[in-house]
């Protein structure tokens, strides 16, 4: 689960059970295409990305969508067109979606599973069973899948959670770890796993570390004691990772920190909150939905920084006025050949959202409704049929 926050949890389940109830009142986005744009302005190599909506816990209306960049238009909910023969669809909260090799793989949270496709036409390959799955990383033929591994609830007790480590030729689990507790985004780099652990279900006693795993002998060989909540990773070509803190949504604040991969010592930190990342070349760029229960309210924020010069670029990407349009800033990603970037807007987390492209300047070129709570993108360099 990725709404507001993880200590309105119950809250949340609450109002998803709630409004699972009246479903015939809120909108829903069948399989539909609508077009956008000329075909043929994904650049060199790209053809398109897949966009996976979170759907609200509980209403088991995780979807995936595609844009085309080769034909110019964009396809909802392409999954149950593709399967007409699996039951229950994608299922409960999209948490992650990645690509390797020919084969798309969607991390369903909730579901308690990891869905794989054939990523040339979304269609059902097989499933890899792992409980309270979050997020999906690959190095030399094996999947790597972070797990809560237990119960989705707050529970002061909560165990650790592990990563899987699964084949992916056979999609078979081959190797387990126990890492910190709820484990979230992850990062590979010269034979080294990290994974950032929050600590979110045992409120308020959150984690503060990083595990970090020797991916030939699957044992966790250091623990990087960073700041608590942690959730987001990304790393530079300078070898620096990031990592994002959520704090504790009351005294403590959000913060990005620093780490040296080639030492695992944390060497500083930005001064700024993220919620999402995405990294592109020397450009780093964060949006941040902070929520306070002390103020009883958001701080939204878009900055971009640029990981060579070590320096805020922008306090503001988007250029043209948009921002003020969009309502829940989630997902963001960037085109790795034309650098055009997209965000999305979860609105009020239970109707279609919107995605947003712009131009590498942060000008509007087009929007599209999408699922509930879009988030999560995969580029692709192959054709979709």
């Amino acid at each position: 689960m990725k709404k507001k926050k993880y200590i309105a949890f119950i809250s949340l389940f609450a109002l998803a059970a709630a409004l699972t109830g009246c479903r015939g009142d809120i909108p829903f986005v069948h399989s539909e295409e609508e077009e956008l744009s000329p075909g043929g302005t994904g650049g060199k190599a790209i053809k398109g990305f897949f966009l996976l909506n979170e759907g609200n816990m509980g209403s088991n209306k995780a979807t995936i969508d595609f844009f085309s960049y080769e034909t110019g238009k964009y396809l909802r909910n392409i999954y149950p067109t593709r399967n007409p023969d699996v039951v229950k669809e994608l299922g409960d909260v999209g948490n992650d979606i990645a690509i390797y090799g020919n084969k798309l793989y969607a991390v369903i949270n909730c579901s308690h599973y990891v869905e794989v496709m054939d990523v040339h036409t979304a269609k059902h390959i097989g499933s890899i069973d792992i409980l309270n799955c979050r997020y999906i990383v690959f190095n030399e033929g094996k999947a790597y899948v972070s797990s809560y591994a237990g119960p989705v609830q707050i529970d002061p007790n909560a165990r650790p959670g592990k990563v899987v480590e699964v084949d992916t030729t056979n999609l078979q689990i081959t190797r387990e770890v126990v890492v910190g507790y709820q484990p979230e985004e992850m990062i590979i780099t010269n034979g080294k796993l990290y994974v950032a652990n929050s600590g979110g279900y045992r409120y308020p006693n959150y984690d503060t570390t990083i595990s970090v795993i020797d991916l030939k002998t699957f044992q966790v060989v250091n623990t990087i004691d960073v700041a608590i909540n942690l959730h987001r990773m990304e790393m530079d070509r300078y070898g620096r990772i990031y990592v994002s803190s959520r704090g504790d949504y009351y005294d403590i604040g959000a913060d990005v920190y620093v780490i040296d991969s080639k030492t695992d010592q944390v060497t500083g930190n930005l001064g700024i909150a993220a919620s999402e990342m995405c990294l592109s070349g020397d450009s780093l760029y964060m949006t941040s939905v902070e929520w306070s229960y002390i103020t009883q309210s958001n701080t939204i924020t878009y900055t971009l920084y640029d990981v060579e010069r070590q320096e805020v670029v922008s306090h503001n990407f988007i250029a043209d006025g948009t921002d003020k349009l969009i309502q829940i800033p989630y997902g963001i990603a960037v085109n790795p050949d034309t650098k055009e970037f997209f965000v999305c807007d979860a609105k009020d987390y239970v109707t279609p959202g919107t995605l947003y492209c712009f131009t590498p300047d942060g000008y509007l070129k087009w929007k599209v409704t999408t699922g509930d709570i879009p988030a999560h993108f995969a580029f692709t360099t192959k054709s979709f049929q």
